[in-house]
């Protein structure tokens, strides 16, 4: 079937009271974002409560995938369309729309009638009643089944009447935008792309930094970065990666440092730099993947001691309670999951100790960065100031 027009369903949007009109419009302007690329004329609009998508000339496949990559979308709905209807003409219309949406007509149905405009001629149920009499006349084969039905035939009696049974499931959450800026610490792992596309959800727009020790890690672990950070722009437009060199810095820390202690330091540092570039670009949080004891520099006492450091702005761990198989599954569902288990090592997994500590003392790693303080200051400043930057889309790197 030709669907020249699609419903777009939201949910916490609508109880944002006064301020609705801001998600809404925030939402459309997603959606205009996301449809821009395709092939196809849009008209991307909303009324009251509803948000619509008119299309002519377009990939019903493109479009509907474009929609799931937008969060605030908790429904798509192929919709067809009709101006003011008379009960006997509405009848026809929708006899004609089960015919030729559903070949088979050996199924069950529900007719789900809401009347938004009160001065239609019947009221929701008497909707419900003449129209499931004219599908039941037309297709004898038909039963009704108000509990379970295969098909729900939604007709909404608004300015114009919308008529659909199928609702095709979007990705939910809050438009991006809408909750501000975050810097996700993106490594080549499973977790991290999963923790900014769950941050995403919530509305917040990411940038990304990722900490490079060539020669130690390839350019391949960068490339495999990108490709992730290409996975999670799909869903929150372009991200803004930023490269750091940590080489200077990491053998600063492998060679003056106790080993056991090495990991724990090393991230201190990330979030130090990390929380430097969040301030220089409007990013009002830091985020990362961490897991409550997935390995030892995630237990309580470890997360404490690297958090420290951030005297600025929180940190957001939104994978913090997960099981693994838990992330593993998002991973899967956004895409990111076969790039994360390349065999392309991140400087985490370079310098890893043979047995890191696993419940640091604040005071002994203090005294330890106490040891490469002076060297290692100028060894950021550089590091920062020469960060390289990428913008990376779902369909480009520039």
């Amino acid at each position: 079937m030709n669907f020249k027009s699609f419903l777009i369903k939201y949910a916490e949007i609508g109880v944002k009271g006064k301020n609705r009109f801001l998600f809404e419009d925030a939402l459309v302007k997603q959606i205009n974002h996301a449809l821009k690329p395709l092939d196809g004329e849009f008209k991307v609009y909303k009324e009251v409560g509803r948000i619509y998508v008119d299309a002519s000339d377009y990939e019903y496949e493109e479009v509907i995938d474009a929609l799931q990559h937008v969060f605030g979308i908790v429904g798509i709905c192929p919709v067809v369309q009709v101006e003011d209807l008379g009960v006997e003409e509405l009848k026809k219309q929708l006899v004609s729309y089960m015919d030729e949406m559903y070949p088979d007509k050996n199924f069950t149905f529900k007719v789900n009638a809401r009347r938004a405009r009160k001065n239609y001629p019947l009221n929701s149920m008497e909707i419900n009643a003449a129209m499931g009499e004219a599908i039941l006349d037309a297709f004898p084969e038909c039963h009704v089944d108000v509990h379970t039905p295969q098909i729900l035939l939604n007709i909404e009696i608004r300015t114009i009447i919308n008529i659909y049974s199928e609702t095709i499931t979007g990705p939910g959450g809050m438009p991006i935008g809408t909750a501000g800026k975050g810097m996700l610490l993106l490594s080549g792992g499973i977790d991290s792309p999963v923790a900014g596309y769950m941050t995403a959800k919530r509305g917040v727009n990411l940038e990304a930094v990722y900490f490079h020790t060539p020669p130690y890690t390839s350019e391949r672990a960068k490339q495999k970065v990108m490709d992730l950070a290409k996975k999670v722009a799909a869903y929150t437009g372009p991200i803004k990666l930023h490269v750091v060199n940590f080489t200077d810095i990491q053998m600063e820390i492998f060679e003056h440092c106790p080993h056991e202690e090495l990991t724990i330091i090393m991230k201190r540092y990330f979030y130090r730099m990390a929380e430097e570039l969040a301030e220089r670009n409007g990013c009002l949080a830091l985020i990362t993947g961490e897991s409550i004891g997935q390995v030892s520099s995630q237990t309580m006492q470890s997360l404490g001691v690297i958090n420290e450091v951030c005297k600025k702005i929180p940190v957001f761990r939104p994978l913090i309670a997960f099981d693994k198989q838990d992330i593993v599954d998002i991973s899967e569902k956004i895409g990111t999951y076969e790039i994360s288990i390349e065999p392309y090592e991140d400087c985490c997994t370079t310098f890893v100790a043979k047995h890191p500590v696993t419940k640091p003392n604040l005071n002994k790693i203090k005294s330890s960065e106490e040891k490469i303080g002076d060297q290692i200051q100028e060894m950021v400043k550089k590091a920062i100031e020469n960060v390289e930057e990428i913008i990376i889309s779902n369909k480009s790197v520039c």
